[in-house]
């Protein structure tokens, strides 16, 4: 669940892929058989260009996506490898005579943004074009209408390509396509054809759920034979203009990427390099292969058969490669920035830990009721954008937030799932509530009969008040409660209410949660005796969960038992889970000094030195959430193996440890302040403890400047 994982599989077939390019422009197989070099150049090799278009919107196209610097980051990148592969080009584009042609000028313009400056370096505008429809299309709407509509962009392109023969016989659209050659001689470009594919490798990377290495083989094969069947009979009805695109080989790239996916490894970033730069040069070796052999007198050889020709082409182009890739790598590891978003203190949050726990609490949940993922508060310290895009991509639907505010983060993060309020939200921003597709929860029947007079449709959910006394319609209030139901712009598709004690297992607090259930329940009931259709339900919190297993509920709030820790160290419970901790916080030693027996440290000089002492500085403090009544040796981090005391008072951006026992730590290690191990004794428990608080508010209390790394 990490950011990016070592996908071998992808890096091995880059250079694969590369190689394919080469078979295109070589024909191997024309010296030896016309219909096997057709197969192998018109159709398999046809895999090449989608793979790498997909290769690209894998790692640049989600629909979590909070801004625009990975596509202006990819857009700035692409547009340079194109300046720079022009320039190469720009010798061969003289010999060619490109530059003595008629109408210049808007031929260089329609070739620098269309077919490309030399026949093969269309592609990397054509990247350009389709990585920002694609970003706009999936930012905008969701995977399916953004596949639809790439999907007809490609279907256009397709009547420009090879179903051109059916298209030039229908006259409106025989003129629509000449108006797209001229300005384009190809129909394989970034509007028509990039699309659809970065859509579906930015799909493939954003869906949890795998298909086997077997199906997706499968899936490969029968795709394959399919687009093959497809290919040679266009070929012998002879309506192709262009053989490079298929309706089979949207299918067919979509299981062999999924194939593809399953070879994981060591990341060989290099490899990425080579194939560029393969993929770049081997047009230029096709003429320097081509100019030895009419030197040298060669042509029989090196010219003639077509596959000597084609291997020693590829020869030519790997090892010219493997020289630029060295030399690339060499100056970007010189100039390589180090990463700065662990300099000082960083939160660390373990998403592999955050699906396990997903998982588990849902296989515990009754059948059909659904995880309800509680992500206020930033998702409890967590940070709500990692934490509800990893929740959603493996299958949670159910969101809950405290605020509007929180809810709109969400959306525009890419949620699409049901987003719960459960606080209060003013009416007059009732309004954003349909726009974004929020459900408001209900605080009290006054509340929501001045929610309706805003004439806006609204979803909601109710709360009912069985003894807490906080928000809701008492459960009492069934006259106020039925007519809630009967109000013209609201919907109740949910009514929950909120168990006070269920952490609980004393016995006067048990019983006063079941009498909570009963009241909840009893009102479920009358509302039923009185014809009113319930809507789904829920009671249960993390720990409603845990100490009340026994109820059939809709949903099952879930907060803190998410995050894998309990809200005390102390706290017992009916039903035992396998919960890992998710978030750990960290910072690192940025200075160590001596310090004489006698001297202070810090703030009201309440640390004295009783020895010649070691101390180290640590840049995290009370504004990063660490709480300043763990000062003057309260609070406990761990440095290597070592567990050391916090000394003197803990400042606003750092704080100081007594490391005089610690003598091999040294500047650079890493100090944890919360560690993600169950059992640890830095446990977010255990240290919200030491505080006198609960781990509820020890986590959400964490800076919102510290940077989130995802492990």
């Amino acid at each position: 669940m990490g950011k990016y994982k070592n996908y071998t599989g992808i890096d091995f077939f880059r250079l694969i892929a590369a190689i394919l390019i080469i078979t295109i422009h070589t024909s191997p197989l024309a010296s030896f058989s016309v219909t096997g070099d057709f197969i192998l150049t018109r159709i398999v090799a046809r895999v090449a260009v989608p793979f790498f278009f997909m290769t690209s919107g894998f790692f640049l196209i989600s629909r979590y996506s909070r801004d625009n610097d990975k596509l202006k980051k990819f857009v700035n990148k692409t547009a340079c490898i194109y300046g720079i592969a022009i320039l190469i080009y720009i010798p061969v584009n003289i010999y060619n005579g490109y530059f003595n042609s008629d109408n210049l000028i808007p031929n260089i313009l329609k070739d620098l943004f269309f077919d490309g400056t030399i026949y093969h370096l269309w592609y990397l505008p054509a990247s350009i074009f389709g990585a920002w429809i694609a970003w706009y299309l999936v930012k905008h709407f969701d995977y399916k209408r953004a596949l639809i509509a790439s999907s007809v962009l490609y279907l256009i392109g397709l009547f420009g390509d090879s179903y051109y023969g059916i298209a030039e016989k229908i006259t409106g659209l025989n003129s629509f396509y000449q108006v797209v050659f001229q300005v384009s001689d190809y129909t394989r470009n970034g509007v028509f054809f990039a699309p659809v594919f970065f859509i579906l490798g930015g799909f493939i990377a954003d869906t949890y759920h795998k298909i086997s290495f077997r199906n997706s083989v499968l899936g490969c094969g029968i795709s394959f034979a399919l687009m093959l069947a497809e290919a040679i009979l266009l070929h012998y009805l002879d309506l192709q203009r262009h053989d490079s695109m298929y309706v089979f080989l949207l299918p067919c790239m979509y299981f062999l990427f999924h194939a593809i996916l399953h070879f994981q490894g060591k990341r060989l970033v290099w490899m990425r390099t080579l194939s560029l730069c393969i993929y770049i040069i081997h047009p230029m070796m096709i003429i320097a292969v081509r100019l030895l052999a009419k030197v040298a007198h060669l042509q029989n050889l090196l010219i003639e058969n077509s596959m000597l020709h084609f291997l020693m082409v590829c020869f030519t182009s790997v090892a010219v490669s493997i020289v630029a890739t060295a030399l690339l790598e060499d100056i970007l590891r010189k100039n390589k920035k180090p990463v700065s978003n662990t300099d000082r203190a960083w939160i660390e949050v373990d998403l592999k830990n955050l699906a396990h726990n997903a998982k588990v609490l849902k296989k515990a949940m009754p059948p059909k009721c659904q995880l309800m993922a509680v992500v206020k508060a930033e998702a409890y310290g967590h940070r709500a954008f990692e934490i509800s895009t990893c929740l959603e991509k493996i299958g949670v639907k159910a969101f809950a937030v405290a605020t509007i505010d929180e809810g709109i983060r969400l959306r525009k993060y890419g949620i699409r799932g049901e987003i719960l309020i459960l606080g209060y939200t003013a009416i007059w921003r009732a309004a954003e509530l349909k726009k974004y597709d929020l459900i408001q929860t209900l605080i009290s029947y006054d509340y929501a009969t001045a929610l309706n007079k805003q004439g806006v449709s609204i979803k909601a959910h109710l709360k009912i008040d069985t003894g807490m006394h906080r928000l809701g319609i008492s459960s009492d209030d069934l006259t106020d409660v039925e007519k809630v139901f009967s109000l013209k712009y609201i919907t109740i598709c949910g009514i929950y209410t909120h168990l006070c004690c269920s952490d609980s297992l004393e016995a006067n607090d048990v019983t006063f949660t079941c009498e909570q259930i009963n009241r909840f329940y009893s009102l479920i009931d009358a509302l039923r005796n009185r014809g009113i259709i319930v809507p789904k339900l829920h009671i249960q919190s993390s720990y409603g969960f845990f100490n009340y297993p026994q109820l059939q509920c809709d949903y099952v709030r879930t907060g803190v038992a998410l995050y894998g820790v309990f809200s005390s160290p102390h706290d017992e419970t009916v039903r035992k889970l396998d919960l890992r901790p998710v978030l750990s916080l960290k910072s690192e030693v940025i200075l160590i000094r001596s310090v004489p027996k006698g001297d202070s440290v810090g703030y009201g000089r309440t640390f004295t030195a009783q020895k010649d002492s070691r101390i180290a500085i640590i840049p995290i403090g009370y504004a990063d959430g660490i709480p300043r009544n763990l000062s003057c040796g309260n609070g406990r981090i761990r440095i290597r193996q070592y567990i050391v005391p916090i000394i003197g008072r803990i400042c606003m951006d750092q704080l100081a440890v007594d490391i005089t026992e610690a003598e091999d730590i040294v500047v650079g290690d890493v100090a944890t302040f919360i560690e993600a191990k169950a059992e640890s004794e830095l446990a977010a428990p255990v240290v919200a403890d030491q505080t006198g608080s609960i781990s509820n508010e020890l986590l959400c209390r964490i800076g919102a400047r510290l940077p989130v790394i995802e492990k």
